[in-house]
């Protein structure tokens, strides 16, 4: 169903949020896609089937869990499987935790340390000796603002979101001569599902209504109070995965309201 010779696109955590976002725009521009996600076999299947008719790509999914090495080696065999080697791999996959340093549950650590950071590692070094070899790839990070800066209870968080920026920057240096670009995108506040419970609190805690909620969360940290689509980030990835982007590597590109420009 390929329509062009855009490059299989595999996204981790692309079944919903801001992965989700990254996957449609990469499916409008061309790209073949492999969804991501721990969703059951029924439902991805059902998502992968509307891309496909929407989109008219070829596309596949895969429930691996990429917490373990193995499970990083899953998804990449599952990918070539469906579609052959990914020119284009996406990092999004990411989980939370909060808590003092001095109280951070060490399994809530690995896990976080696990997902966010090491599978980046673990899914890049399956694909980018197959990228190398064609003369072409484009890895893209979705590191956070808190690659860039810190904030309280978030020390696993911080720690693997600074630390995909680094592991970004030593792919770029290593592929720089071979057509593999390598790229961290950083979002602040991204509208999405997840940070809707916070914005009713400050609402029911202030006696406001949910916009004015909204640029109070997003205005404590962002000198714009206004959450970014995640459509944005969506389209910023194609960017970074067509013809004009070519000399853009190792970069950490904020996506944030200023909020790292103070």
């Amino acid at each position: 169903m390929q329509r062009n010779n855009k490059k299989p696109a595999l996204i981790t955590g692309s079944t919903s949020g801001i992965g989700l976002s990254i996957a449609h725009s990469l499916a409008r521009s061309g790209h073949p896609i492999m969804l991501h996600g721990l969703v059951d076999r029924a439902e991805g299947e059902r998502l992968q089937r509307e891309f496909s008719e929407t989109y008219a790509i070829d596309s596949g999914f895969s429930n691996a869990d990429i917490a373990s090495e193995s499970g990083c080696q899953e998804l990449a065999a599952d990918t070539r499987e469906a579609l052959g080697n990914p020119g284009v791999l996406v990092n999004n996959a990411g989980i939370q935790h909060t808590a003092a340093s001095h109280e951070f549950p060490s399994d809530a650590w690995q896990k976080i340390i696990s997902v966010n950071l090491s599978a980046a590692f673990y899914l890049a070094r399956e694909v980018l000796p197959d990228m190398r070899a064609a003369g072409w790839g484009r890895v893209v990070n979705i590191s956070s603002v808190h690659g860039l800066v810190a904030s309280a209870e978030k020390a696993a968080y911080c720690a693997a979101k600074h630390g995909l920026i680094g592991l970004t920057k030593v792919m770029a240096l290593e592929n720089a001569d071979c057509g593999v670009t390598a790229n961290a995108v950083c979002p602040g506040w991204v509208e999405t599902p997840l940070i809707q419970p916070q914005i009713e609190a400050i609402a029911r805690e202030e006696g406001i209504d949910l916009d004015r909620a909204r640029a109070q969360l997003v205005g404590a940290k962002q000198p714009m109070p206004r959450t970014t689509r995640p459509e944005a980030i969506g389209e910023l990835v194609v960017y970074l995965c067509g013809e004009f982007a070519e000399t853009i590597t190792g970069a950490s590109l904020p996506v944030d309201g200023g909020w790292t420009a103070q």
